[in-house]
């Protein structure tokens, strides 16, 4: 019992952190001009140069999976906590979903580190208009424990 409370302790500090960690990267210059580099590297092929995502991204494809969501303002993503969107960059959708559901998006966890997927929610934060940001902030702060 005492182990799962530490646990349980230490993940939410985690996620805190990370949190944090991302709301002052989106206000470093350097952070976002690393996160925009490596979006081009590994993100951009599926979720577009300019985060525009793959067309009719809200329709399944045959297989029953979906094409890549945008990263700006018409997608999904400013919907989410930073903590969320940190877990599916690093482990990807299906491991966070679970329940045998089947994605595309692959984990990022021996291709980034921790730092580097920050920068890279950073940058997408920082297309996000004002609106958005606000918006995706308040739920972040909302989810933290």
């Amino acid at each position: 019992m005492l182990i799962a409370a530490v646990g349980l302790a230490a993940a939410i500090l985690i996620l805190w952190r990370g949190s944090a960690a991302t709301e002052a990267a989106v206000q470093d210059q350097a952070v976002i001009a690393l996160g925009q580099r490596l979006y081009a590297e590994n993100c951009a092929t599926c979720h577009g140069a300019d985060l525009e995502g793959q067309p009719d991204w809200q329709t399944p494809l045959a297989n029953g999976r979906y094409p890549a969501p945008p990263h700006d303002e018409t997608g999904h993503t400013w919907h989410h906590a930073d903590a969320l969107l940190e877990r599916i960059i690093r482990d990807g959708t299906a491991a966070v979903v679970g329940d045998g559901y089947e994605s595309d998006m692959p984990g990022f966890t021996d291709v980034m580190s921790d730092a580097e997927i920050t920068a890279v929610l950073a940058y997408i934060k920082s297309t996000w208009p004002e609106r958005e940001r606000a918006i995706q902030s308040r739920i972040t702060k909302d989810s933290a424990p």
